[in-house]
């Protein structure tokens, strides 16, 4: 028991400033401790820094074989591609904190807002949920698109994190990787029509379109197989873009009406939500057209 600042166990009395039982958490506290926790000082500081867009951009691993060895159709496989994307927007349900993501191929790139505190902005936490959440909703989600086509072996995604101080430079970063869809999907587009319709070997067609450049493509498309690339489906020129937006979902609510009776009553909610774009992201009209996007600049 407790007398004015000291306390009485078994009969001797003790000086004590906390108290028995704050000095009982103390003691839990330091049993808690080992000769070993000085490996912890071998953990590196991985903390993004503030005020950045964080990027976190992972491609799949050896998905030339995987595509092979899963009959993807070529040069796009729009079930490979929807499955890439409802993998992504599972990833984003997940961590709202994602404003944007981009997508094209076997790759997905996921835009962290620079006010985001998600794992106290640690590199290694960020990449490493993204990465679990998009291989395992790739697995999850593959009968969905494939059927009773059977997965042969698991997927595998890497990750890097890049950090973007301004809106110019996550513009640009954007930019950058839907140039690389076009510049890809229209050499590849090029290349397989050579091989499936105009009869040439892989050998072969590499070699024609040496030196070429989007023109040359353009016009060995239109006028040998009379295919106008403008017209080629969006998803696999621009990519896919995936953004949150707000829009009004009607339903049907059973009701009771003044009289008595009872009646289905269209009911209208706003809902936010991921949402799919297959346009261009490089000129200012998306920009524009969603400007919530962005955060302002700081500088």
């Amino acid at each position: 028991m407790l007398i004015g600042r000291a306390w009485v166990l078994g009969g001797r009395v003790g000086s004590c400033a906390l108290g028995p039982r704050a000095a009982l958490f103390t003691a839990a506290a330091n049993m808690a401790k080992s000769k070993f926790d000085y490996v912890r000082n071998f953990e590196t500081d991985d903390t993004c820094l503030r005020n950045c867009y964080i990027v976190v951009r992972l491609d799949g691993r050896n998905f030339h074989k995987f595509a092979e060895q899963h009959s993807f159709t070529k040069p796009n496989d729009d079930r490979a591609l929807e499955l890439m994307t409802r993998s992504a927007r599972s990833v984003m349900e997940e961590l709202e904190d994602i404003v944007i993501a981009y997508g094209q191929s076997d790759e997905f790139s996921f835009v962290f807002k620079r006010t985001s505190t998600w794992f106290k902005r640690r590199a290694s936490k960020l990449m490493t949920h993204v990465a679990s959440q998009f291989s395992s909703s790739y697995v999850f989600y593959w009968k969905e698109f494939f059927g009773e086509q059977p997965l042969l072996y698991p997927p595998g995604f890497d990750g890097r994190v890049v950090l973007y101080p301004s809106n110019r430079n996550l513009r640009d970063y954007l930019s950058w990787r839907q140039a690389d869809c076009h510049i890809n999907n229209m050499y590849n587009t090029v290349f397989w029509t050579l091989v499936q319709s105009g009869g040439l070997s892989t050998t072969q067609a590499e070699d024609r379109l040496k030196g070429t450049l989007a023109a040359d493509k353009n016009e060995i498309l239109f006028s040998e197989f009379n295919i106008n690339y403008n017209t080629e489906a969006p998803g696999h020129r621009k990519g896919t873009t995936l953004i949150w937006e707000k829009r009004d979902e009607i339903s049907t609510k059973r009701t009771t009406l003044p009289g008595g009776e009872e009646a289905d009553v269209a009911v209208t909610r706003s809902r936010r939500r991921v949402h799919a774009h297959r346009c261009d992201i490089i000129g200012e009209a998306f920009w524009a057209e969603h400007p919530d996007i962005l955060e302002g600049d700081h500088c």
